[in-house]
């Protein structure tokens, strides 16, 4: 079941004893010296919620704002004064999960160590990361397991590091790109190459003549 948390209840800290309560401030949160231990910990869980759960609205709130404003998007991103490329993976991630497909017994962190991977595959490693009461690095480390094994639980195809140098305006274009195709910068940099792989007309024949490289220019056939 969706719960809707108000402004005022996220200004306020919980409390169900009587005495001072905690105090919230922008850059602070002051706790008096008799805190309880029992309510310190439901305000630690009470944190944790809305830490987590603003990933998922930053996220929703830049889907929206794709979407409905886009040519004023990116203005509106540097006026917030926001993270953009903090905030375009939690976009990316949030468009990977509809909110029928969120689980909401793990963290958006758990969400993302899976975003790459197929719905069912996704769902099946969420669900066993709450019921096992993974964290994030313990579902990371069971999928890099799953990966090296060879399980088709995995998901994923074999990882491949590439180092490539751009310039700032590259990167500033590849980036708007992305986010005009909705995807996450990385994702898009594989769709454009396999797009250009296809469109290439793929491997090139070895030969016309049955012979490897009599199409080249300057090349001469091998001798034995």
């Amino acid at each position: 079941m969706e719960t809707s948390v108000s402004t005022t209840a996220l200004r306020t800290a919980p409390r169900s004893s009587p005495g001072a309560a905690a105090l919230t401030r922008r850059t602070a949160l002051s706790l008096p010296a008799d805190y309880p231990l029992t309510e310190w910990k439901r305000l630690g869980k009470h944190l944790y919620l809305i830490t987590d759960s603003s990933s998922w609205w930053l996220g929703d709130w830049l889907i929206f704002g794709q979407d409905t404003y886009p040519g004023r998007y990116r203005q509106a991103m540097e006026e917030t004064r926001l993270d953009y490329k903090t905030l375009r993976n939690y976009a990316w991630i949030a468009r990977r999960f509809p909110v029928t497909e969120r689980h909401p017994e793990v963290s958006f962190q758990h969400h993302a160590e899976v975003a790459s991977l197929e719905p069912e595959k996704r769902a099946m490693w969420l669900d066993r990361a709450a019921r096992k009461g993974w964290s994030r690095n313990a579902l990371r480390q069971h999928l890099r397991q799953a990966a090296l094994a060879g399980s088709p639980e995995a998901g994923q195809g074999k990882q491949v590091r590439l180092h490539v140098r751009t310039t700032a305006e590259q990167e500033s274009l590849w980036a708007d790109a992305a986010e005009r195709d909705g995807r996450e910068l990385n994702e898009w940099i594989i769709v454009s190459l396999d797009r250009a792989a296809k469109l290439g007309g793929g491997p090139r024949e070895r030969s016309r003549g049955g012979s490897p490289g009599h199409d080249e220019p300057g090349c001469t056939e091998p001798t034995a």
